[in-house]
């Protein structure tokens, strides 16, 4: 994980107040955490840290697009992302990240690595059902939704003429009127 270094952020130098930290997110971030779900990613994070005397305020914000596959036609597309998260980092007697707001560090500690929260905020950030906007509005061609709809049970298969329908069965249906 020495390619994650960029991420870790040495609070202890740091004077009292905002500072800023922008990071450009790639699919080489996304390699060191063995995830290869993207096609592609370009993301920014913009990550303001607010120190206070006794404890941190962590705010990122992430925007930008990342290129994936359509869970549907498996055509890939462009997802824009836009999301935010706020984590509030206090000093304690030993680590503790149980609560997903709050990361106690314990009180010798002098930097915070960031990077496991910004790939939480990216991943997170894709809908669950990845859905090509072509789909929706009806513009995407593809091969794969030609044949879902030539297979498709639609009408067309539904509106059969009486020259269609077996003989035999009309005379089961005069036994049910015949009561």
């Amino acid at each position: 994980m020495k390619a994650l270094k960029d991420y870790i952020i040495p609070f202890i130098g740091l004077k009292v107040g905002e500072h800023h930290f922008d990071y450009q997110i790639d699919n080489t971030f996304f390699q060191n955490f063995e995830y290869d779900e993207f096609n592609a990613v370009d993301v920014k994070i913009d990550l303001k840290l607010e120190k206070k005397s006794t404890f941190l305020e962590l705010y990122f914000l992430s925007t930008g697009l990342i290129n994936l596959n359509c869970d549907i036609t498996n055509e890939p597309y462009n997802q824009a992302i836009d999301d935010q998260f706020k984590l509030v980092v206090k000093f304690g007697n030993e680590y503790n990240d149980d609560n997903e707001d709050i990361l106690i560090v314990p009180h010798g500690d002098y930097e915070i690595n960031v990077a496991q929260y910004i790939y939480e905020l990216v991943v997170l950030a894709v809908p669950v059902k990845r859905i090509h906007p072509g789909i929706e509005d009806g513009t995407l061609q593809s091969d794969i939704l030609s044949k879902l709809e030539e297979l498709s049970p639609g009408e067309g298969n539904k509106t059969k003429s009486s020259e269609d329908i077996d003989p035999r069965w009309n005379n089961l249906k005069k036994l049910l009127t015949d009561k």
